[in-house]
Parts: C-alpha cells; structure tokens; sequence
C-alpha cells in the first residue's frame, strides 16, 4: 500500500524539509531580490501546476509579483517564446524529467532571465537547466497518485514566499504544518466512512477560492486518477458564472472551506447548494461551514490562511484513497497512468 504510507509520510517530509532545505529557500529569495524581477513565469503539468497555482496566489499576495502560467507549446512545437528577460522562470516537477517544462526553463536562462526549479530530483534534467535548485526532498516517490511530493511542493513554495518578505512571523508559521498535517491524519477513520457511504458517486465538482482553489484543482485531479470519478474543480466565484446551473437534486459538491477571508463567500454558495437539493461535503475548521454539509469532516484550527493548502489537501488524499477502495479499484495501479510522463 505505497499510497497510503506516502501520504502518512508527509509530517515527516515537511518536518524533515524545514530543517534541511529552509536555509536554501532564503538563499534564493536574496538572489530574487537581488534581480528585482518584475514577474514570474512558471511551468508546470499535472500535480506540480496546481502547487503553481497556490504559488499565483501566495507570491501574489505576500510578495506582490504577478504570476504568468507558461503554455510550453510555444517552446517546444511553435517556437514563438515571449520575452523573459525580468522575470523569475520556474520550472516545477515531481520528476524534472518532463522535455516540455525543461524546454521553457532553458529558454528562460538563454535569455537571461532568473530560473528556478522546484523538483523532487535535484539530478534532473530540469534542475540542470536551471540556474538555482530548490529541492522538494519528499524522498522516493513510489505511488503513480503524487501525495508527499505535493505537499512538499508547496511547501517550498510558500518558503520562498515568506522567506521574500521581511514579515518574520510568516516564516515562523512555516513550523505549525507539520503537526497541523499529522491532525489532519487522525481523520481517517472519519474519512473512511464518508467514503464509503459515497462510493456510487460517479461524478461531482470540487470548490475552493483563493489560496485553496488549488486544493479544489488537486483533489479533483485524485479522484479522476484513482476513482475514476469525472470531477471538475472551480473557484466559488467562476462556478457561479454559469456552471452552477448544473446543479439538481441529488448532485455531488466538495467543498473546501477553511477559515479566511473567503469563508463568507463560500458559506453563502454552500447555503445557495443545499437550497438546490444539492449534497455536499464541507472540508473545514468553521462550524457554521461545517453544519451547512450533508456530511463534514474538520479541519485543525489554528493556522494562517495563506497556509491552510498545505493541510486542506491532507484528508482530500485520504478520500480520495478510501473512495477508490470502496469502489473497488486498484488505488497502485491507476489505469492508462504511468509515474513519469514525458510531454513535448
């Protein structure tokens, strides 16, 4: 059961990260500042993009630099590349082995711009095309489903963030995940159940905002590569943009809620939901959030917003484990999956 021990690893990998790789992370953020880039370009697939997404959200608040996402085509079948010379290039993979995400990062350094990558294998192509390395450290990574290396990614990401802004307490708060995310473990159980009481759910959407729509991305992504369940993700504020017509009786929604500046407005499109006849799952630390679902599971309290990701996703892997089992898949051998996938 490779899945399962990764993800009950992840305390241990966080820890471990803090106190082998924060001092890197701060060494990078001087280079940054250093070059006072104007933007980042980031390039990433799969698991590794969504950790790019709380990046877009968490660099953009707390450091105040505009995240541009790269469309790696460009690079590799349209050679059309844009213009990189002020920005802060990012390439993040599990693997650092995909051509396409390498392509954008090597692009990046022939134009002189600033290139990072955030990989789980400092050997890689990618971290050899980079001019900085900021190791994911998660260890061997053995399950097709990316869980230990997810979080560490984002991880990294938010240290590289709090170690760019002079707020000391941002960087203090780094040290809360680990036990925070050992909490979140002891939900299992309750997970399990839930589960199981969902396993003929064959189809859902998965919400979140701001820091955790990438939670919202993430969980999505393991219930569509593990259940096989067509799960579509969406912040609360585009879902109402038309997509919410979907919703009838019946109709499965997940929702990730944890305290914030958003809760109000995820509380309100949960109200609207259930007003629907929907049926929803609640993830959060907000009893009035938590009481408004048909089933919840509670998040630990405690922690800044802007690092609740980190956490969130924890008993989102856990369902999304004890869903395919329930419905009687094989949670290490996703179909058509391969652990490394090689796109150009």
């Amino acid at each position: 059961m490779a899945l399962r021990d990764e993800i009950f690893e992840q305390p241990a990998v966080l820890r471990n990260w803090l106190n082998t790789q924060l001092d890197q992370a701060k060494s990078i953020a001087q280079a940054i500042a250093a070059r006072k880039v104007d933007f980042v370009f980031l390039a990433a697939r799969g698991t590794s993009d969504h950790a790019g997404v709380y990046g877009q959200y968490v660099w953009g608040s707390l450091n105040h630099l505009p995240v541009a996402f790269a469309a790696p085509s460009l690079f590799t079948r349209y050679g059309g590349w844009p213009r990189l010379q002020n920005a802060l290039v990012i390439g993040v993979s599990q693997s650092g082995q995909s051509p396409d995400v390498v392509s954008v990062i090597a692009e990046g350094r022939k134009q002189g711009a600033l290139t990072l990558a955030i990989t789980n294998d400092v050997n890689s192509p990618l971290a050899a095309a980079a001019e900085y390395t900021l190791d994911v450290n998660a260890g061997a990574e053995k399950a097709v489903a990316a869980t230990k290396s997810f979080t560490a990614e984002l991880l990294a990401v938010a240290a590289l963030a709090a170690a760019m802004d002079p707020d000391a307490p941002h960087l203090n708060a780094l040290w809360q995940i680990p036990d925070a995310v050992e909490q979140a473990l002891q939900l299992e159980a309750e997970v399990e159940q839930r589960a199981q009481e969902l396993c003929e759910m064959n189809h859902c959407v998965v919400l979140g905002r701001g820091y955790n729509y990438a939670v919202a991305m993430e969980w999505s992504l393991k219930l569509k590569e593990l259940a096989y369940v067509f799960a579509e993700p969406y912040s609360t504020a585009d879902f109402q943009h038309g997509p919410i017509a979907i919703v009838e009786p019946g109709f499965h929604v997940l929702a990730v809620a944890p305290s914030g500046v958003v809760l109000p407005d995820l509380v309100a499109v949960i109200q609207r939901l259930k007003e629907q006849g929907a049926h929803v799952l609640v993830l959060s630390d907000n009893p009035q959030a938590l009481a408004l679902g048909n089933e919840a599971l509670r998040l630990p309290e405690g922690l800044p917003e802007w690092l609740s990701p980190i956490v969130s996703i924890v008993p989102a892997q856990l369902f999304a484990y004890h869903l395919t089992r329930a419905k009687g898949f094989d949670t290490e051998k996703p179909r058509g999956l391969r652990k490394v996938t090689l796109t150009r």
